[in-house]
C-alpha cells in the first residue's frame, strides 16, 4: 500500500472515532480497542488446510465465525458468491454441530472420509456447536485467504 492509501485508511478510521493521531504515531481509541475486542471474539481463528475431496484449489484458507454473531446463515450460497466475487474457486460453508462439520442447509456430515482433515480444523478453529465454518479454495494462496476473510466480514455484515 502507497503513502496516500494508508493515510486515506487512517483518515476513515480517525472519522469513525477509531484510532488517534499523535506526532509518535496513531493508537487505537477505547472505541477502536473495543471493536477490535468485538472482532477478535467473532473471527477468532482462521487456517489453511491441505487439498481434500471436497475442495478444488491448491491453496484452502478456512476461517471460523462464532454462532452468536451470525444470525441467519441460510443455505450457504450467498457466501460462495460473495467469496468467487473476490476470485475464489470454490467455497464451502459448514456448521460445527454435535462433533462434526455439516453443510449448511441440509446437514449432511462432510469430512465423513478425510478424519485427518476435520482433526486438522477441529485443532486449529477450536469450533463450538454451531459455529459457522467459510472455506475458500484458489490456486493462490492469497486470493484463498483474502475471498475468505472478505466472505466472513460480508457474512456479519448482513
Amino acid at each position: 500500500m502507497g503513502e496516500g492509501a494508508v493515510r486515506t485508511l487512517i483518515s476513515y478510521l480517525r472519522e469513525y472515532e477509531f484510532v488517534d493521531s499523535i506526532k509518535a504515531g496513531t493508537f487505537l481509541t477505547i472505541k477502536g480497542k473495543n471493536f477490535a475486542k468485538k472482532f477478535q471474539e467473532a473471527i477468532p481463528y482462521q487456517s489453511f488446510l491441505k487439498k481434500c475431496c471436497l475442495t478444488n484449489g491448491d491453496h484452502n484458507c478456512a476461517i471460523i465465525l462464532r454462532k452468536e454473531h451470525v444470525s441467519n446463515i441460510g443455505n450457504g450460497m450467498k457466501q460462495r458468491d460473495y467469496a468467487i466475487l473476490y476470485g475464489a474457486d470454490d467455497v464451502l460453508t459448514l456448521r460445527f454441530k454435535n462433533g462434526e462439520f455439516v453443510f449448511v442447509g441440509d446437514e449432511v456430515v462432510c469430512f465423513a472420509d478425510e478424519s485427518e482433515i476435520k482433526e486438522n480444523l477441529i485443532e486449529a478453529l477450536h469450533p463450538r456447536n454451531n459455529d459457522i465454518i467459510i472455506i475458500t479454495s484458489s490456486n493462490d494462496k492469497f486470493v484463498a485467504e483474502i475471498s475468505a476473510i472478505n466472505t466472513a466480514l460480508w457474512t456479519l455484515g448482513s
